[in-house]
């Protein structure tokens, strides 16, 4: 059971673009038409994604499978646990606006996808993880242990590494 509930590391960096690309789709079309009930599949996604990386994921599912084998030139490994936190952090967005969305209503709950769009077309589209950087920010602050992360507190190891936080 506690293999199931693992998250990937290393991650395939075309394969987490693709997700936020979906992501930043579902959101967007969200905002367009109004459509609130988008929030309940892309919460969906986060919680799956959090809990077991791709493997109860729809969209993680259509990332690793079919998306990025075809994406060579986003091929490279970044380290799982900081992508992780960055999905937590979507979570915490989608969750969010659900529950604003259930209560006060979709007026209020729309506004919160703002940020998540604006993390995911960075990530989709630049491969410029905001939530990796969060992460290692909170790593040198020492509020989380740097033994989750080597790579990502120790900026001497990415300097030459090929890694989404050495940007």
């Amino acid at each position: 059971m506690k293999q199931f509930f693992s998250f990937p590391n290393p991650v395939n960096d075309a394969a987490a673009r693709t997700v936020a690309i979906g992501v930043l789709t579902m959101a967007v079309v969200a905002l367009a038409t109004n459509w609130a009930w988008i929030l309940v599949p892309l919460t969906y996604g986060f919680v799956a994604r959090v809990a077991a990386g791709p493997k109860i994921s729809p969209l993680g599912q259509f990332a690793t499978r079919v998306a990025a084998p075809r994406l060579s030139a986003w091929h490279k490994s970044v380290p799982g646990p900081p992508k992780r936190f960055a999905q937590t952090m979507g979570l915490a967005f989608t969750g969010s606006a659900t529950i604003v969305w259930l209560t006060a209503g979709w007026s209020d709950a729309r506004w919160i996808l703002v940020p998540l769009i604006l993390a995911a077309a960075l990530e989709g589209f630049l491969g410029y993880c905001l939530g990796c950087t969060v992460f290692g920010w909170l790593i040198r602050a020492g509020a989380i242990p740097e033994a989750v992360c080597l790579e990502c507190g120790d900026l001497s190891l990415r300097r030459g590494a090929n890694s989404v936080n050495s940007r």
